[in-house]
């Protein structure tokens, strides 16, 4: 059976459900590299359940259809699979706990030829089992980089935003953990090109990398303390791009400008890029 695009884009994901509570909520904040700061700081708020706030981007963890691309019926070279971008609204805060439903489909495919394979949107929206209320949507942009050339429409080109020429409104240096992707695999990621060497080598790394999601955390949290007095409720939506490869133990620095209601940013490690075309809208 050959790869084929109308199957991918008709596929049926189900319904996910989950339960979570605080338990998961720190494990996942733990995940991203809280705490940032040093000593008594703001970023306890997301890991004592005394006093719990959650994460937006927790959110992108929920009720997922987990490592759909290795569905043996949809023909997708997995190992080549590769995250090019993420994007969440934010619809309400998260609770400390509850039982969440996720449903999920494709909302476009494009084909960039042979060579440079495939892309693909999948759209989640992350709902209260109980009453309905939408908490997020998500559009996970995945590179196929092994099923392109099915004569499929041309990714379409996108506005990008720029990046302010003046100095940063805000800079911060995030140091990764060597166990980063270890430890924020247990918030529901668990493929392999994170955790196995085999796996990792056959995907073209020397090592495995850290997650791309795990770098989305961490610099929602850092715009959190910067501009929103971490206030989980003031954050609207997060997107960026995933510019280059992030390893376990690298150092983040991050670069942010506040333009109105928007905070624009990027990340580089030394010199490479690594997060480009960053927006999180805040109120």
């Amino acid at each position: 059976m050959a790869f084929d695009p109308e199957r991918l884009r008709n596929w049926d994901f189900g319904e996910q459900r989950q339960s979570y509570d605080a338990r998961d909520a720190i494990l996942y904040a733990l995940g991203v590299g809280l705490p940032i700061a040093p000593g008594e700081s703001q970023d306890l708020d997301f890991l004592l359940e005394d006093r719990l706030r959650v994460l937006p981007a927790f959110a992108v963890t929920l009720a997922t259809p987990g490592m759909w691309p290795k569905t043996p019926a949809l023909e997708v070279d997995w190992v080549k699979v590769l995250h090019m971008a993420h994007a969440a609204q934010f619809h309400k805060a998260l609770p400390a706990k509850a039982d969440v439903v996720g449903r999920a489909a494709i909302t476009g495919l494009y084909d960039r030829g042979a060579e440079k394979g495939a892309v693909c949107i999948l759209r989640r929206q992350i709902t209260d089992a109980a009453d309905g209320t939408l908490y997020c949507t998500i559009d996970q942009t995945v590179a196929l980089r092994g099923n392109g050339g099915f004569g499929g429409e041309p990714l379409p080109k996108a506005t990008r935003p720029e990046m302010p020429a003046r100095a940063p409104d805000h800079v911060e240096a995030v140091a990764t953990s060597q166990r980063a992707a270890l430890v924020y695999r247990l918030s529901g990621d668990y493929n392999p090109l994170h955790g196995d060497y085999d796996v990792a080598r056959k995907a073209g790394y020397d090592r495995p990398i850290l997650h791309g999601l795990a770098s989305y955390g961490t610099v929602c949290a850092v715009v959190l303390r910067a501009f929103c007095g971490g206030n989980p409720a003031l954050m609207r939506s997060l997107s960026l791009r995933f510019a280059g490869v992030v390893m376990p133990g690298d150092r983040l620095d991050f670069s942010c400008w506040k333009e109105g209601s928007q905070i624009l940013f990027e990340a580089k490690v030394g010199e490479r890029t690594v997060l480009d075309q960053g927006v999180a809208e805040i109120v």
